[in-house]
């Protein structure tokens, strides 16, 4: 029998509706998937490919607000209490309402840890302590671009967890896991910190090569693709999606 690889799983709330991104999540869960990342539609995520920069757009375009991403939140974690839910957002959009307002709602929610990746961990505006003033975790974000010194500063500060974004530009191009990506991640767990990794990761093969180095494997622009390919159909939409997350989660 396969080994089973931890999944963290990328969601856009509300995408391509409500009823078929909660049927999207199911279909994750049903899959395999450890962690729901659930990302809050932002009109201009810098570090997001084509597939989910479209995603959220369709999304906005029906008025979509924060309040809503949030209920949307909420109805997952009420059906799975859980299963951990990561939010995943942009800095603006937590900072206009306040940090501290922004964390208690997604702590009210089940949100169990924020995921900022343009909030520096060393200039986090308040985030790290905020999140733990409403018992969730603040999860920065490593990339292969940062110096080293710096990154040796990220993995010595403490952080239960580190995201490792595993090369730098945007998701959901594809990524090879190479020697270099190994080191990556061991300089980013070097100081205790558990480590996410991910960034294009879309087969078995590549979560297979990762999953013993990290804490969990993370994927999202190939879940994104198969949603837009099957949003016609939520029963399709459902199979594909699970399939996906279990070849992610089943391959050794």
């Amino acid at each position: 029998m396969n080994e089973k690889i931890k999944l963290m799983s990328h969601l856009v709330a509300g995408y391509p509706t409500d009823e078929y991104a909660l049927t999207a999540a199911r279909a994750l869960i049903a899959g395999g998937a450890d962690i729901l990342e659930i990302q809050l539609p932002f009109s201009d995520p810098s570090a997001d490919g084509p597939a989910i920069q479209g995603a959220c757009t369709q999304v906005l375009s029906r008025g979509y607000k924060t309040a809503d991403g949030l209920k949307f939140i909420e109805t997952i974690h009420k059906e799975f209490p859980d299963i951990p839910i990561y939010l995943m957002s942009y800095a603006s959009l937590i900072y206009t309402p306040g940090i501290e307002t922004f964390c208690k709602k997604a702590a009210q929610v089940g949100v169990k840890g924020m995921i900022i990746p343009d909030l520096p961990f060393d200039n986090d505006e308040g985030l790290t302590k905020a999140c733990q003033a409403n018992g969730m975790i603040n999860i920065p974000v490593a990339a292969p671009s940062m110096s080293r010194e710096r990154l040796e500063k990220m993995a010595k500060a403490g952080f239960p967890y580190i995201y490792a974004a595993l090369r730098t530009g945007i998701t959901g191009q594809d990524t090879q896991i190479d020697q270099a990506t190994l080191d990556f991640i061991k300089a980013v767990g070097q100081g205790g910190s558990k480590v996410y990794g991910g960034f294009g990761i879309s087969n078995g093969q590549q979560s297979a090569a990762l999953g013993h180095s990290v804490e969990a494997v993370v994927a999202g622009s190939v879940f994104v693709r198969t949603i837009t390919q099957n949003q016609d159909d939520k029963d399709k939409l459902f199979q594909a999606v699970e399939a996906k997350a279990r070849e992610i989660t089943h391959s050794n």
